[in-house]
């Protein structure tokens, strides 16, 4: 499933153009792209024609379109989903579920087209409420976000790229936990966004084994951990996300590149870039863990 960096890429392309675009057509190839919206794809569409879109904004994984104090439209990418910016001229895209048509506020015509192989990620309309702290919902640098916030994302917490994220107050709360520290880094009400590839990058920067309780790990050593985890997920952003197959792409349809500079997820057998041991891949909550024995050792 795309990560932070991977949405974050997805998120600031669209918002190059979409801030200030009017919704002037929907097409439905496939409802169950819609299958989060409970009132159906006539109410989408209903509620969504005529909408001017007002940012562009992103909590963790989760992205949004607000149109009103009330109302916005969110994208869950789910293992496959892919919104791609494209001209009406630009050749169609196989497995094209949703066509959202708009006019940009520079009165160019552009279609959002929502690409999904496995038809597991979602568009939808939500409510939108008021955030606990009453500060910005989100990430959205080009126009800032207002403090509401989809009801679908209102238990996520804030993710290491928000600028109201902290930092001190999140590692108290993992010094409480007696959960493995890779299980607390996803944690999606805890810390958001990281994932997978993240949090394996992370741990090993940190030289922190994955099952490491956190609440044997020294404080001092915590916000070590979430400052590496925040540089990681900025230089991800930079390379555009990690792609390893198709199913992944920013909305010009580029995969991203940041594959290319892995230290551990995805490394099994090569050689531990920091002490020459081998890199392993352990079983672990129905996916993998990667890492390196000599210099990620558990200590309890």
């Amino acid at each position: 499933m795309p990560e932070l960096p991977e949405v974050e890429t997805v998120r600031a392309g669209l918002a190059a153009e979409l801030v200030g675009a009017k919704v002037t057509k929907i097409d439905i190839a496939d409802p169950r792209s819609l299958k989060r919206h409970l009132l159906g794809p006539k109410h989408f569409v209903d509620e969504l024609i005529g909408q001017q879109f007002e940012a562009v904004v992103r909590r963790g994984k989760f992205l949004w379109l607000p149109f009103s104090d009330s109302r916005a439209m969110v994208g869950h990418l789910g293992m496959s989903g892919q919104l791609l910016l494209r001209t009406p001229d630009h050749p169609e895209d196989g497995q094209t579920r949703v066509v959202i048509h708009a006019e940009t506020s520079s009165r160019k015509k552009v279609e959002v087209r929502f690409v999904d192989q496995r038809i597991f990620g979602s568009l939808a309309i939500e409510d939108l409420v008021e955030t606990a702290d009453k500060k910005a919902a989100g990430f959205s640098p080009e126009a800032p976000a207002s403090n509401l916030i989809p009801v679908v994302v209102a238990h996520i917490s804030r993710d290491l790229l928000d600028p109201h994220f902290d930092a001190k107050n999140v590692a108290l709360k993992m010094r409480k936990r007696a959960s493995g520290i890779k299980r607390v880094l996803l944690d999606q009400n805890l810390l958001s966004g990281i994932g997978n590839i993240y949090a394996d990058e992370s741990l090993w920067l940190a030289k922190l084994h994955y099952d490491q309780p956190a609440n044997t790990i020294r404080m001092a050593k915590l916000l070590e951990l979430i400052e590496i985890a925040k540089e990681v997920l900025e230089k991800a952003v930079l390379q555009g996300g990690t792609s390893f197959d198709e199913q992944y792409k920013n909305v010009n349809g580029e995969s991203g590149y940041f594959s290319q500079s892995l230290n551990a997820y995805g490394q099994a057998g090569e050689a531990c870039p920091r002490c020459g041991g081998q890199i392993e891949r352990k079983a672990w909550a129905n996916r993998g863990s990667h890492y390196c024995p000599r210099c990620q050792k558990l200590k309890l």
